[in-house]
């Protein structure tokens, strides 16, 4: 008896030592990407299309839909959830807030629905592009030639200058060495490359002329080290980076496919593209010596996930729960839409994005999970190097 009290005061002792440990070493979390972690920011686009503030998104969530292309919560709820600090808030909410700079103390997510590395991804994709949003749009009339006006998501380049700003207001708060310390404490989430995947395997005849395959994820590559580089030289020093995902699985992308099957040709670049992303990251780990990273490998986790569903819990792998047409992904999801009764046995919530329970598994797997899948360290382990 003795020695069951003396070990569940251990156990107890060390679970209490990793949360004050996480919770020092991570006072904020700092979100930079795309759709799959946007937590609002697009609510506050008035003109853009690129929006789920609208049922069926976020059915799993209590209240009105907050903007999450989900049912319910995503990747950035869940990796907070397990740093056990709040969810950054979106930074557009801020831009009226008369203490920004405490404010700002909390962590900012940046990222948007529809961005990607390239500005044109970012911008230029109602142009030939058939997003969930355009075809919507187009299906209801109401896309014209304002195609080309409207402003359909924050571009990657302007979160890092949203950043930017964020970082003056924490120095003018905190001083200047106080605001290198918290930033440098804090992580880093980046989560970019699909749209960019995703517009160049566009196959409509109005989509923009095609660079070769391999220079085209070249510059990607390229264009990421430089808008990393920035984001260090504003003080990040760890950084959470996803890699793209098998972008050819998604449902969007089998209804592309004849036999329903994934396009091959699209996730063979977007693996070249991690690739390429991977050695990028080490290169900077070997110039920049303070910097620390954990890379997820969320191609292959979206792989297990549809190789071998029924280790995950997963039943439908292949459409998505919520929209009309083959493999739920001819119509978005939107109002008229139909969604599955079952959100937990789908990989897919919509043509493109994950449900919630796939962002839950994920960010598991990449919070405390084996190098096969995250490496050169896990986010657990990084967070308090």
């Amino acid at each position: 008896m003795a020695q069951r009290l003396y070990l569940f005061c251990l156990f107890l002792s060390l679970s209490l030592f990793f949360t004050l440990s996480i919770n020092q070493a991570v006072p904020a979390i700092f979100v930079l990407g795309d759709s799959l972690v946007d937590v609002g920011n697009n609510n506050y686009l008035p003109l853009s299309l690129a929006k789920a503030n609208f049922p069926h998104n976020g059915v799993d969530l209590p209240g009105k839909p907050l903007g999450r292309f989900s049912n319910g919560k995503n990747a950035a709820d869940f990796l907070a959830m397990k740093l056990r600090i709040p969810t950054s808030p979106p930074y557009l909410s801020f831009t009226s807030a008369p203490n920004k700079s405490e404010a700002f103390l909390k962590g900012v997510s940046f990222a948007s629905g529809g961005a990607g590395i390239l500005d044109e991804t970012s911008v230029g994709i109602l142009k030939g592009t058939k997003t969930d949003e355009t075809m919507n749009a187009t299906r209801l009339g109401i896309l014209g030639s304002i195609n080309d006006l409207i402003r359909r998501s924050i571009t990657f380049n302007q979160q890092i200058e949203y950043l930017s700003i964020v970082q003056g207001e924490l120095v003018r708060q905190l001083g200047n060495e106080a605001a290198q310390n918290y930033l440098s404490k804090s992580l880093f989430v980046i989560v970019i490359g699909s749209n960019d995947i995703l517009g160049y395997f566009d196959p409509s005849p109005t989509a923009p002329p095609k660079s070769n395959p391999q220079q085209f994820v070249d510059s990607l590559t390229l264009s990421l080290t430089g808008q990393l580089k920035k984001i260090y030289d504003l003080g990040a020093r760890k950084f959470f980076v996803a890699g793209v995902t098998a972008i050819g699985c998604c449902p969007s992308q089998r209804n592309q496919n004849k036999t329903g099957g994934c396009n091959e040709e699209a996730n063979y670049w977007s693996a070249r593209l991690n690739e390429g992303v991977k050695s990028m990251l080490q290169g900077m780990q070997s110039e920049l010596k303070d910097m620390k990273y954990s890379y997820s490998d969320t191609f292959g986790i979206l792989l297990q996930f549809i190789q071998k569903p029924s280790n995950y819990g997963f039943v439908e792998v292949a459409s998505a729960c919520c929209g009309l047409g083959k493999n739920n992904a001819e119509i978005p999801c939107i109002p008229i839409s139909q969604y599955c009764p079952n959100r937990r046995d789908h990989v897919f919530w919509d043509l493109y994005h994950p449900t919630e329970a796939a962002y839950s598994i994920f960010a598991d797997i990449v919070f405390d999970g084996p190098k096969q899948f995250v490496f050169p360290v896990n986010v657990k382990q990084l967070v308090t190097m």
